[in-house]
């Protein structure tokens, strides 16, 4: 007797296909937990790079969504002089400054604000005299044209609205939610861009702020894949329970036949007197 012969015996023939149809649900749970890694990190193919207006793009008094998010846009509007502000703690190439900001009124029906990233400076007292050198000038006559990225807006902080400094705020967050509160030339009923845009060209004595596109990398989700070579792992395991319980069987059928004919012979020894 062999352990194939033990195999093919119908009731291990059964357990078998029951072992393999185990194997197969794991398997395909293991194949669904990776296409869920990989769809997890899905390459964003977003078309960002080309300019696109504003208009098209987002809408006053709503969040920045996901398809907006970082998309390149132009538009065109008139700063108001009197809402120029400095955001600090601002990196550029890696180096912490501050940025100029500013109040774009957008030339579209109620002139909804735009907050819009100017441009880096190194040190503050640049980023001083560049703001104060904006707000002196007359507030023009005709919109004027910006290009920029579109992003998503920071968290609004309490404590920047105590760092304000008579309308013009040095700040840590670039968040129109809270510019609302401290931008003088705003009216009340005026609508506000949940975004911002950062500029692609910036005024003079400022540097223009880095605003690569964005990551098109994917990024597994390393604990689906987890998942999926746990379920692997469960799918082999069925079918090496199967050979597990198959071969116990046959090495017990066999140590029952061993005993069986050593019993057998030691009857036929009794028998002919051989002690």
């Amino acid at each position: 007797m062999t352990l194939f012969s033990v195999m093919r015996r119908p009731r291990w023939i059964a357990a078998l296909v029951l072992a393999l149809a185990i194997a197969a649900i794991f398997a395909g749970l293991g194949q669904w937990q990776l296409e869920r890694a990989v769809s997890s990190g899905q390459v964003d193919d977003r078309p960002t790079e080309t300019v696109q207006p504003l208009t098209s793009v987002a809408s006053p008094q709503q969040p920045v969504l996901a398809v907006e998010a970082a998309q390149r846009v132009t538009t065109s509007g008139t700063f108001e002089p009197a809402d120029y502000g400095i955001l600090a703690d601002r990196l550029n190439g890696g180096q912490s400054g501050y940025w100029v900001v500013g109040h774009l009124a957008v030339d579209e029906p109620g002139a909804p604000a735009l907050a819009v990233a100017m441009g880096w400076a190194p040190d503050r007292d640049t980023a001083v005299a560049v703001r104060d050198a904006l707000a002196a000038q007359p507030r023009a006559s005709g919109p004027k044209a910006v290009d920029g990225r579109y992003v998503d807006p920071d968290a609004p902080n309490v404590d920047d609205a105590e760092k304000s400094e008579g309308g013009r705020y040095d700040l840590t967050t670039m968040s129109p939610a809270a510019f609302v509160n401290i931008w003088t030339a705003l009216p009340e009923s005026t609508d506000v861009y949940g975004g911002y845009v950062i500029s692609s060209t910036a005024p003079h004595g400022l540097d223009v702020i880095d605003a690569p596109e964005p990551d098109r990398s994917v990024e597994l989700n390393w604990l689906n894949i987890f998942y999926a070579a746990e379920w692997v792992i469960f799918a082999g395991f069925a079918v090496f329970l199967w050979y597990r319980l198959a071969r116990d069987a046959w090495e017990r059928e066999k140590e029952e036949l061993e005993e069986s004919e050593a019993d057998e012979r030691a009857r036929s020894l009794a028998e002919h007197g051989i002690h």
